[in-house]
């Protein structure tokens, strides 16, 4: 843990740490749910199909996903690019991880000003 160099008086004190720490979890859950219904009905299949929920860290809002087979994984990654525009809407600084299946790779951290619009996507 890191000691300050304020003095105590200047700290915040227990109780207001508490009441923000649950202001950011309310902040998070409203954000999920105007996210969710922001999105079309297939996006909103698409985000049922794994965990998926919001984290505010920093002044950041991180959509974080986590999927449970690769074919969700792989749907989800193709996706990243509407994720991100839908993003746009909430922050100006946000990010998105996507994590596979457990032992099937490593999570992905995007920033959503480095994510290519659909339309620029390289073909495969």
């Amino acid at each position: 843990m890191n000691k300050s160099c304020l003095p105590p008086d200047d700290l915040p004190s227990n109780q207001t740490i508490r009441v923000s720490e649950i202001l950011f979890r309310q902040l998070e859950e409203a954000i999920k749910k105007s996210f969710f219904f922001a999105c079309d009905n297939i996006t909103r299949v698409l985000l049922s199909s794994c965990h998926w929920y919001f984290q505010i860290n920093s002044g950041i809002l991180t959509l974080i996903m986590i999927c449970h087979d690769m074919e969700s994984y792989r749907n989800i990654m193709k996706t990243v690019p509407y994720f991100a525009e839908k993003l746009k809407q909430f922050s100006n600084r946000a990010k998105i991880t996507v994590t596979s299946p457990i032992d099937k790779g490593i999570p992905w951290v995007l920033s959503i000003d480095n994510i290519l619009p659909e339309g620029d996507l390289p073909t495969t």
